[in-house]
């Protein structure tokens, strides 16, 4: 068409104010093409030996013949079959290269129920496109539940530490893998620093004066030291907890926080304590919360982060000399797990005021009497561990991609935390590869399978990819699929993602069966509402949690859990096996596997399959405006206390509030009016669409201090969340708060908004900026 037009301009060359306008239209089908031309001249032209010239003018009602414009002499007739002749040798080159373009053309039938992307009907360029049910059926074609015995049983380990020869050798089985399928495979090595548990002491507590007890759990990351202090019991170790203990005059500093593993990571635990003055703090997993015997050791960690917290911000790569640093996230005070038998012991001892009902009742919370003396020695080490990839590349934009990742190590066996989601991980890739290899599907985008090393320090393998390919992965991945206990029981269905992806995940649901065959997943476990009772909020120690709130990237995590309690009790113990999962699952853990992989697959492959992007830009409209409703109201509340000043106002917020709602429609709207079987439209419009997430990230923090600069969904004091936090705050006159801090913070919030809005808006001209 470019050629044609070219052409066209050219034989036009010599009259400077001519235009030509070309309307190609197609059926749905692709047949019956038709071609509209039209020719337009606001030029006067000047013809005949009288000397007399007529203007042509559009807006005339008189239309006089081309004859009688021009007169009837023989110089006359011949410019008319000149300009006749002309126009028929125009139409013939069209016509040829608007057939020429059927002749390569690969049209198809699938029409999409998304809103956004309503207009795509056929695919033009290199790679044909598969009808949608078609590619399904082959994906499920694929998938057997009895082919995941025998991958169980490949994957499973013993032993398989971050850094152990047993999680090189699962490395190296999941590289011989990828390599089987014939997917371009490399490794990412990194040298990390990990703490783990005193090779030669141990870590100790005396409750009152009595004999130490050596807990054989620990929590990677703590302070090291002894600390002596009084024990507090906290329950979940919330901000809301900490604040009732407050209410009751109870004081908390230098006290040892005695709190139940749940609703928060251990991260939040220690970092809440903190906050309040704690020295200590120890975690156990209550028996009310599970069914785990009394003796059961707990393991985790609790930076405050993701990654290794000695090099933040930056990828741990040997050989490269950055002056020591550590995570603003590592937390100054001891931190130890214990054993759900020896808080018992503790608690039954403990005086002071009765425990809240809310809380259970039967205890009392700990006065000043109730001394414990805490030990910790852990010892802080470097290890190599690997990163393992396989590619299978797209047909049209091969250098955008889907990540698909699961980590590999565990404290123990970890059958449910790595052993089924690394299966799942190379089922899904034997699939996919299978069908562009033997079944001639062919993804316009590239899937990329991920295996990571070190997950149970805090994403640690995966972070550290991010840190070292940020620049690239922020304007080529485009989503992230997280497949980390994805099997942990059978009587629930949960999902933590990106507000850009929950269309796309509803729409999942009610293409997947559920594990009884006779229902959907939406059927079953959405019952009508899957914002209620589907979503949960994307947490701190959740693998995608990094992908999305540090680098920007679209994520999603699902799992399969247990009623009512939907945490897996045995996470993070030595107790998370094959045999304790398969009871939480009544003995169908191959089963949901594969409806498991089945979810993943349909998620990844409608990502890489449609000519758009599947990614709902509208859907943080909603998030921003209730953000902003809240903002506002608590600042009238708060001005009414004349803390704030009056010149402060909402309105400037509520404006980027505006223009980014405004943004989100107009690409909507760019969208249904663009010509999307272009292929260079289709990738600017995707593009725009990618930048929603990553503009999100405020970019006036440090991602050393403030890693999870996100301001929607991440966490620290550039979010709008801290905002509200802030502003109470300064309505109870509390000594951190700070009301320069906070116009401060305040402004920079708006900005980011606002610079959301207009990286959406595409052109520096289509920006609508009213600030």
């Amino acid at each position: 068409m470019d050629q044609a037009r070219s052409t066209i301009s050219k034989i036009f060359n010599g009259e400077p104010h001519s235009y030509t306008r070309f309307n190609l239209t197609q059926n749905m089908e692709g047949d019956n093409s038709h071609v509209e031309m039209k020719l337009s001249s606001d030029m006067d032209e000047e013809v005949g030996g009288n000397g007399v010239g007529d203007h042509l003018n559009h807006n005339s009602n008189s239309k006089p013949s081309v004859a009688q414009k021009l007169g009837r002499k023989p110089k006359n007739l011949c410019f008319i079959a000149a300009t006749t002749l002309l126009i028929f040798i125009i139409g013939y080159l069209i016509g040829y290269l608007v057939h020429r373009k059927k002749d390569v053309m690969a049209p198809t039938c699938e029409a999409s129920q998304d809103p956004i992307i309503e207009s795509v009907v056929r695919e033009t360029g290199a790679a044909p496109l598969m009808d949608w049910d078609d590619v399904k059926k082959l994906l499920a074609q694929k998938l057997d539940a009895a082919k995941f015995e025998p991958v169980f049983s490949e994957f499973s380990s013993v032993n398989h530490r971050a850094g152990s020869p047993g999680d090189e050798s699962l490395a190296n089985k999941v590289l011989n893998k990828f390599k089987q399928y014939g997917m371009k495979t490399w490794t990412d090595e990194h040298f990390v620093k990990v703490q783990d548990p005193p090779a030669s002491g141990y870590n100790r507590f005396a409750f009152k004066n009595g004999k130490d007890v050596r807990p054989e759990g620990f929590l990677s990351y703590s302070a090291n030291g002894t600390v002596t202090g009084a024990v507090l019991y906290a329950f979940y170790g919330q901000d809301s907890d900490f604040q009732l203990l407050r209410e009751k005059s109870i004081n908390l500093t230098d006290r040892v926080m005695l709190v139940r593993a749940g609703k928060i990571s251990f991260a939040e635990k220690v970092a809440n304590a903190a906050k309040v003055g704690a020295s200590a703090v120890l975690i156990y997993r209550d028996p009310s919360d599970s069914s785990l015997e009394d003796s059961t050791q707990l393991y985790g960690h609790v930076h405050m982060g993701s990654g290794d917290p000695y090099t933040p911000g930056f990828p741990s790569f040997n050989h490269t000399q950055f002056p020591p640093v550590q995570s603003s996230g590592l937390p100054k005070i001891l931190a130890q797990s214990i054993t759900a038998g020896m808080a018992t012991d503790i608690r039954k001892e403990l005086g002071g005021q009765n425990e809240p009902t809310g809380w259970g009742g039967r205890y009392r919370l700990g006065d000043e009497s109730d001394v414990i003396v805490v030990e910790v020695n852990n010892v802080l080490t470097e290890k190599k561990i690997n990163n393992v990839f396989g590619v299978i590349k797209g047909f049209v934009d091969a250098d955008r991609y889907v990540v698909i990742g699961a980590q590999r190590d565990a404290w123990g066996a970890g059958f449910a935390a790595s052993t089924v989601g690394t299966s799942v991980l190379a089922e899904l890739a034997r699939s996919v590869s299978d069908m562009v290899k033997n079944d001639g599907f062919k993804p316009r985008r590239s899937i990329v399978f991920a295996s990571w090393s070190a997950g149970e320090y805090g994403s640690v393998g995966a972070t550290e990819w991010l840190e070292g390919y940020l620049s690239s992965l922020s304007m080529n991945a485009f989503s992230y699929i997280n497949l980390d206990g994805v099997v942990t029981g059978q009587a629930g269905f949960k999902v933590a993602a990106s507000p850009l992806m929950h269309s796309l995940i509803e729409g999942t649901m009610k293409e997947v069966n559920s594990p009884d065959k006779t229902r959907t997943l939406s059927s079953k476990f959405a019952k009508g509402n899957f914002e209620l009772n589907v979503l949960e909020p994307l947490k701190l120690d959740n693998a995608a949690y990094p992908f999305l709130a540090f680098s920007g990237i679209p994520s999603v995590s699902f799992r399969f859990t247990s009623a009512p309690n939907p945490d897996y009790p045995y996470s993070g113990t030595p107790l998370d096996t094959r045999e304790k999962l398969d009871v939480a699952t009544g003995n169908q853990v191959p089963q949901l596997a594969e409806i498991a992989t089945r979810f993943a697959g349909h998620i990844a492959l409608r990502l890489v399959h449609d000519h758009l992007l599947r990614l709902d830009v509208m859907k943080y409209n909603t998030i921003i405006r209730s953000k902003v409703s809240q903002i506002n109201s608590k600042v009238v509340s708060v001005k009414g206390k004349e803390v704030l000043p009056k010149a402060l106002t909402v309105k400037w917020l509520i404006m980027a509030s505006g223009s980014f709602s405004r943004s989100s429609r107009k690409l909507v709207e760019d969208i249904q009016n663009s010509d999307l079987e272009d292929i260079e439209m289709c990738r600017i419009l995707n593009d725009r669409i990618m930048t929603v997430e990553r503009s999100f990230l405020s970019p006036y923090v440090s991602p050393r201090e403030s890693p999870f600069r996100h301001i929607l969904l991440g966490s620290g004091p550039h979010t709008l969340d801290a905002l509200l936090h802030h502003l109470n705050d300064l309505m109870t006159k509390h000594p951190d708060a700070d009301v320069d801090l906070f116009r401060n913070q305040f402004a920079l919030a708006t900005w980011t908004v606002q610079g959301c809005a207009n990286s959406l808006a595409g052109n520096i001209w289509s920006l609508d900026n009213e600030i």
